[in-house]
């Protein structure tokens, strides 16, 4: 697991995220249709897990209602087999309450959890668009600029035992610096979470560890000490580091995250026209190093969920 290089490679796709805004792209996916699509062909073309927020369907504001989850969530399951992944990261600004209302009340067999607070700023944005679509766009953005990411301990503590002990759902730890690696150690060792554990290395966030290939295998080089053979790794960087990013982490036995949630683009200067488009692009690279890709069938048995059947949509 930690150390293998063998296993094949799961690809985990994140159609929208709660980051970029409809002015941004005009292919960024906003209705639970479009939603639903984005994910399905992002299955369809190599990717076992999908990483899922939902938006307003009329302004595309992150909006963490369930009852939008399960206007594409129950599409998605009967469409393919990927795994389902809800996030708990929501939209910066939500409550802890919002951020879980989706993933406690769908009972998915994954969620995300950002395992440590950290500044998150988007507001560089503001200065590549001026004209906006909507008027929260430029203000959420703005926000950013005095805004702290809460994950507290007590945040972690009332996650993994609401979600992971209450749902037995699975975690995708998002790591977006070298200090939440321990932070996952410090919940382990409370005994509250089971492995195999699924860590995903976030880089290139403003406020988190940057996007440097150094950062990146020490990164994998403390993981390795502390969590041995009992966890997954996955790398997903922003923007313009995506591929690169996915492309080592792959070439180093891990996994890896590519989707529109983390990048607009599939090269430089070039809108990516669909998620399914960088999942392919990704599989082709994958494939030309020599490895293969991940079924949902494999993505399930390596980080040991709950299967399907158990999730409420």
């Amino acid at each position: 697991m930690g150390k293998t290089g063998s296993n094949p490679v799961i690809i985990t796709c994140a159609p929208t995220g709660g980051i970029h805004t409809p002015t941004m792209s005009p292919h960024l996916p906003i209705t639970p249709d479009q939603i639903a699509t984005a994910s399905i062909e992002a299955a369809e073309a190599g990717a076992s897990i999908i990483h899922l927020h939902a938006r307003d369907p009329e302004t595309g504001k992150p909006d963490p209602r369930p009852e939008l989850f399960q206007e594409f969530l129950p599409k998605i399951k009967g469409a393919c087999d990927a795994v389902i992944n809800v996030s708990t990261g929501g939209g910066l600004g939500m409550s802890r309450e919002e951020r879980l209302l989706a993933a406690t009340s769908t009972s998915p067999e994954m969620a995300s959890l950002n395992v440590g607070s950290l500044n998150f700023g988007l507001f560089p944005m503001l200065d590549k668009y001026s004209d906006w679509q909507h008027e929260w766009e430029p203000e959420f953005l703005e926000m950013t600029k005095d805004f702290i990411f809460r994950n507290t301990f007590g945040d972690l503590e009332y996650i993994v035992k609401e979600l992971g002990q209450g749902h037995g759902t699975k975690f995708e730890f998002e790591c977006y610096d070298l200090g939440h690696l321990y932070n996952l150690e410090w919940l382990i060792n409370q005994g509250w979470i089971e492995g195999p554990f699924f860590i995903q290395m976030v880089f290139g966030v403003l406020g988190g560890v940057g996007a440097d290939l150094d950062n990146l295998m020490h990164m994998h080089t403390i993981a390795d000490k502390l969590f041995g053979d009992s966890y997954e790794w996955s790398v997903l960087a922003a923007g313009r580091h995506q591929m690169s990013f996915a492309t080592q982490a792959a070439m180093l036995g891990g996994n890896l995250r590519v989707g529109m949630e983390d990048s607009l683009y599939i090269g430089p200067g070039e809108l990516t026209p669909s998620n399914a488009a960088q999942v392919t692009k990704i599989r082709t690279i994958v494939e030309a190093l020599g490895l293969t890709v991940a079924t949902p069938k494999q993505a399930r048995q390596r980080l040991g969920l709950k299967g399907v059947e158990h999730v409420n949509f």
